[in-house]
């Protein structure tokens, strides 16, 4: 069995360890593949429940992924089982059925019709058990769109989120697949909203999250820009900025740094540091919005008389007096920071199928809960890997199982 034991939950630094997680005692059982589906099964199985991935039965084809998908699957399976499973036999179908049965939440992120077609959609499985929480991850919520393929990208771009992002008249995808995991998360919302509904009727009910949707409120508040100043916003490389400094500014030998100067109190002090004597002292750049007005002629001010300044000088004289500043920092860099290492942010973990090296770190759910981080139970599993623990679980004998192997229903068992 791939038991991770340096579980951040039981060990990190402060707080008290848990009594128990707070899904214990809840199975999911998880039709998906890619990120959105996923993404919603590892949240529920950080919180503790139990989580059954239904895979082929050569193994989910995320696992084959390269290039930017290469980390997909290490980065939202773990927490859970794998049970490989021709879903195109009946006898498969009916194994998996008989799981269900003993579920809680099923999720799924298969375009529309998909699970109907194998019985596995909710107006089917609720006949079955009635308590079932049912999530679905869709490109769109019912509707004139439901019908279209979606993904992250496509949302992004029909959403105004790449409008936003890129510089005018060249959108441009944010640097990571951002619906994709918001919707995963508001699928697992939806589902922890659900069962506590149970608790008070009895019965389940389907949740449904989307992409576009989601992509909908990421954009919300420059939607009502909009609506309250009557002006459409600009993308970001070219927007009106609400502080006058909040922008990147490259220094001595080409060293880039981010820096922030919201408010009047902090614009006293960043003159006061620097030694920005005749700033300090113009009337003119007394309130925040005047030194916005004043951009045109501030910022190149700025960036001139910072260019001599190394990285390391700014970044000490920001931290020692309280002003917002940001290293530019690659993903890679976060594998070794400081903050996150000393916290417990980053759990260790075994990957599969990897040609890099069998261990790695992966973030943890953004949150805690008793001052402790939700940490890794078990590693991403193998293909099969705790399935014969399931089956055992559904009264199924090594011979039956080795039985459904040879009919090829069942894949790798272990």
């Amino acid at each position: 069995m791939n038991q991770n034991t340096s579980n951040p939950s039981q060990h990190p630094a402060g707080g008290s360890p848990p009594a128990r997680l707070p899904f214990e005692g809840i199975r999911v059982v998880e039709f998906s593949h890619m990120v959105m589906g996923p993404t919603c099964g590892m949240v529920l199985g950080d919180l503790g429940a139990e989580v059954i991935k239904i895979e082929p039965i050569d193994g989910d084809n995320t696992r084959k992924l390269k290039g930017s998908g290469a980390g997909f699957f290490p980065m939202f399976n773990r927490n859970k089982k794998s049970l490989p499973v021709d879903l195109k036999s009946a006898e498969g179908r009916a194994l998996v059925l008989k799981l269900i049965g003993t579920a809680d939440v099923v999720t799924e992120n298969f375009k529309a019709g998909a699970m109907a077609k194998l019985g596995f959609d909710y107006p089917s499985l609720k006949k079955l058990n009635p308590g079932l929480v049912y999530v679905s991850h869709k490109g769109f919520l019912p509707g004139p769109y439901d019908h279209r393929t979606a993904l992250d990208e496509v949302v992004q771009m029909m959403g105004g989120l790449a409008y936003m992002t890129g510089p005018e008249g060249r959108p441009l995808r944010a640097g990571a697949a951002v619906n994709d995991i918001m919707g995963g998360v508001f699928g697992a919302l939806g589902a922890i909203v659900a069962l506590w509904e149970r608790t008070r009727t009895g019965v389940g009910q389907e949740v449904c999250s989307a992409l576009f949707e989601n992509n909908v409120f990421l954009v919300g508040h420059h939607m009502l820009q909009y609506a309250m100043t009557g002006q459409a916003a600009a993308p970001m490389p070219s927007r009106i900025s609400a502080w006058a400094i909040y922008d990147v500014f490259t220094v001595k030998d080409d060293g880039q740094i981010f820096l922030a100067v919201v408010s009047d109190t902090q614009w006293k002090k960043f003159c006061q540091v620097f030694g920005f004597d005749d700033l300090a002292n113009d009337a003119s750049l007394d309130t925040n919005n005047s030194r916005v007005s004043a951009r045109p002629w501030l910022m190149p001010l700025l960036r001139e008389r910072l260019g001599g300044y190394a990285v390391s000088e700014i970044e000490r004289l920001f931290e020692s007096n309280g002003l917002p500043y940001a290293p530019i920092g690659k993903p890679e860099d976060l594998l070794h920071d400081t903050h996150l290492l000393e916290t417990g942010g980053l759990a260790d973990i075994k990957l599969t199928d990897s040609r890099h090296g069998a261990d790695a770190k992966t973030p943890l759910l953004p949150f805690t809960l008793d001052a402790r981080r939700l940490g890794v139970r078990l590693d991403p599993p193998e293909i099969g890997e705790h399935a014969q623990q399931v089956l055992a679980g559904l009264n199924i004998d090594p011979a039956q199982i080795r039985e459904l192997q040879e009919k090829g229903i069942l894949g790798p068992v272990s």
